[in-house]
């Protein structure tokens, strides 16, 4: 199913275009759904910790019209692109880009959030990227999964919740992990390609709020034996992709 009518440049979705020129890290399936799966009913204020190109916020833009949102990357590009992408669709007034470390902007902030959300690094080892930029985005080089809890943990509402995406291998030690920084699962859906295949990724909701058992559920991207998207892929995205 085609679901973008532009270039490699360009991906326009039904609301809102998206450059990606300058942006090492372009449009993807987990940033897509992260946004469409991220909950911000009666949030105010939200954060996209990692802001890329700019599209998560993007989405979160168009499903909450009260919510401001802070867009942060330390990558210069992604900064710029974003900032573009936000003035393009007339949304700088409610989508603020941040050209700054995390670790920095966790540690000036006074600000709570109602909602914290972010595609992270998620290799932890391995062979590096020879175009160093991409390896800083795709490697926890710059910013550690433990870096990131204290973050979010320390900026988070206290009936805040914190959404995030990881191959499932880490989102299972992420799970764990969140748990030494006060942040406990509350949702988690298990997403694969197809029927009868292993789980890939893991769409995760955390929360301050301990012992509650987290609501689980399954998303199946594509039907078996083809290249057509799923009835649920297609429900929870239909909102955002041309012609879905």
């Amino acid at each position: 199913m085609n679901v973008a009518v532009t270039d490699k440049h360009v991906f326009r979705f039904k609301r809102f275009t998206v450059h990606q020129d300058i942006c090492q890290m372009k449009v993807n399936t987990d940033g897509i759904m992260l946004g469409a799966w991220t909950d911000v009913n009666g949030a105010n204020s939200a954060l996209d910790i990692g802001s890329g190109t700019g599209v998560i916020a993007l989405m979160l833009a168009q499903k909450n019209e009260n919510l401001t949102i802070d867009a942060l990357d330390i990558d210069e590009n992604a900064f710029k692109q974003s900032r573009d992408n936000f003035i393009l669709n007339q949304q700088e007034k409610r989508i603020f880009a941040h050209h700054v470390d995390f670790l920095e902007f966790q540690q000036q902030k006074d600000k709570k959030y109602d909602v914290i959300v972010s595609n992270p690094p998620f290799f932890s080892g391995g062979t590096f990227s020879f175009n160093e930029n991409k390896a800083s985005v795709r490697h926890t080089i710059k910013l550690g999964h433990g870096n990131l809890l204290l973050g979010v943990k320390k900026l988070l509402n206290k009936e805040g919740r914190f959404f995030v995406i990881l191959p499932y291998l880490e989102g299972i030690r992420f799970i764990e992990m969140a748990e030494k920084y006060g942040l406990f699962l509350s949702c988690i859906t298990e997403v694969y390609s197809r029927e009868n295949k292993p789980i890939e990724r893991l769409l995760m909701c955390f929360s301050g709020k301990k012992g509650f058992q987290p609501v689980k559920n399954k998303l199946k991207i594509l039907k078996n034996e083809s290249e057509t998207y799923s009835d649920e892929f297609i429900q929870l995205t239909r909102d955002f992709y041309l012609f879905m």
